[in-house]
């Protein structure tokens, strides 16, 4: 669904839309640029969610991967 909105842009920003859009319509174009935009962002946040999520590594988690790459090596080692 599409609905009219108003923005205000500023002239470099207006000027780019204007040469890149070809044959759409420069509404097109801003959706095309805004979805871009919004798949990036996502990208960083998951990036930096997975920064914390691995920085958190305390103690415990230290000794059971460390355990788990032992019984790893242990059991490669086997064959």
């Amino acid at each position: 669904m599409r609905r009219a909105t108003s923005f205000t842009l500023d002239a470099e920003t207006l000027s780019y839309l204007r040469k890149t859009k070809g044959n759409r319509s420069a509404s097109a174009r801003v959706n095309d640029l805004l979805k871009r935009a919004m798949l990036l962002e996502r990208e960083e946040q998951l990036e930096e969610e997975a920064a914390e999520f691995f920085a958190d590594e305390g103690p415990a988690e230290r000794r059971a991967r460390k355990a788990f790459q032992k019984a790893a090596a242990r059991s490669l080692s086997k064959d």
